[in-house]
Order: structure tokens, then C-alpha cells, then sequence
């Protein structure tokens, strides 16, 4: 199992879920976050309005995956995220030791789904 997360920038959410529906993963946490990369937190405009301050508007996604699913999951955030510009994202896998479904105390990969 592992627990996949990008970061990517939020008016590419749409077609990140899209890209990933389409891949038959639909078990998806998203969160509005703030930070800075290589960018260094520059204002630029951002859907036609300056963005100010350090920290840039950014989107996380958190997704839990068995093993079969891990590049998929990566080709559906990339595809659906890339730009070709600075400030696209990143994507983070880490092993997931363990996930257990609360409602039926099913562990491992049957609770991911």
C-alpha cells in the first residue's frame, strides 16, 4: 500500500479528478494549503489576479492505493496538473503500513477499497 500526495495549483483540481476517475481511483482527500517552492513564494498572477505574499494557493491531494494502482494514481496527477510552468507541483509517494476501515475493522489493502 502506499499513500500518495500531490500538490498542484488549485484551477487544475477539476481535471486532476477528472484524470483520475477516469483511472478508476475515486477515494480522494483534498485540502486547501498555502506555501512556497521554488518560486520562493513570488507573487505572479494567478488566474488573472496577483497573488501577494509569501505563501501561494495550493491544492493537496491525499490518496491511499494498493500497489496496483501507485502509477496510475501518478499518471492521472501529472497528466491532469501539468502546465509546462513553474509552480505545477509535486507528488510524494509514501509506504502506507497500515489502514484500517473504521466501520468494518477491515485492515490492509480491503480497507483502502
Amino acid at each position: 500500500m502506499k499513500y500518495v500526495i500531490g500538490i498542484i495549483q488549485p484551477d487544475r483540481l477539476d481535471d486532476v479528478l477528472k484524470k483520475l476517475t477516469e483511472k478508476e481511483i475515486h477515494l480522494v482527500t483534498v485540502s486547501n494549503v498555502v506555501g512556497r517552492g521554488r518560486q520562493k513564494g513570488v507573487a505572479g498572477v494567478y488566474r488573472s489576479h496577483k497573488e501577494q505574499g509569501s505563501l501561494l494557493k495550493k491544492v493537496k491531494l491525499e490518496i491511499a492505493v494498493n500497489e496496483a494502482y501507485v502509477q496510475p494514481t501518478i499518471d492521472a496527477i501529472v497528466d491532469g496538473a501539468r502546465t509546462g510552468q513553474i509552480g505545477d507541483g509535486k507528488i510524494f509517494v509514501l509506504d502506507l503500513p497500515e489502514c484500517i476501515r473504521i466501520r468494518t475493522g477491515e485492515r490492509g489493502g480491503e480497507a483502502i477499497g
